[in-house]
């Protein structure tokens, strides 16, 4: 006589393992089998430790988040002013190393021509600066430039800087600012 549970528990395991074995990618597909040697793991991975990790925040200091130019003898007057650019966002992300670390800082905004604004290149002044307590541990002005196609709509922009290295820890004492500044050129 033919047990029944066993026939239908034979017949159950082996339709789960050819359904199993179809959904599945080969058991090497993670390999590089060609010379014998596991594939490497791309550097790039991102550890816990850095996931745990405090990344200063960043923002946008008082007073700096618009930029106008203003036509020669028009100071100050709306009928004269060339562009507006504004910043609309900022990011940053933290790379850890030993007695430093590192940051790509952000920066995303707009540029709206004014009356007497014309398509070409413009030159924004961004300064990014980080401070520790009351002391300047980078200040860096660059001198963003973006192309401006139409005089009818605003013109985005998106800058990065990924230099923004800091020696010591990253502690909640750093704070990092951005803006438009038309001062003086300082670089840590």
């Amino acid at each position: 006589m033919v047990n029944y549970r066993l026939f239908i528990s034979s017949i159950l395991l082996s339709a789960t393992a050819f359904v199993s074995g179809c959904q599945s990618d080969s058991a090497t597909s993670g390999l590089d089998l060609q010379n014998g040697n596991v594939q490497q793991q791309d550097e790039n991975v991102i550890r816990e430790s850095e996931l745990r990790a405090y990344c200063p925040p960043v923002s946008l200091r008082e007073g700096t988040a618009y930029f106008t130019t203003y036509a020669k003898g028009g100071q100050d007057q709306p009928e004269s002013v060339i562009y507006q650019a504004s910043i609309s966002d900022v990011t940053r992300k933290c790379t850890y190393g030993t007695g430093s670390f590192t940051m790509t800082v952000a920066v995303a905004g707009r540029v709206v021509p004014g009356p007497k604004g014309s398509t070409g290149t413009i030159t924004m002044p961004i300064r990014i600066a980080a401070v520790r307590g009351g002391e300047v541990v980078y200040s860096k002005l660059f001198q963003h430039q973006v192309a401006i196609s139409d005089t009818a709509g605003a013109t985005q922009f998106i800058f990065n800087d990924p230099n923004v290295m800091i020696s010591g820890a990253p502690d909640r004492s750093i704070r990092l600012m951005v803006g438009f500044d038309e001062g003086p050129s300082g670089g840590r």
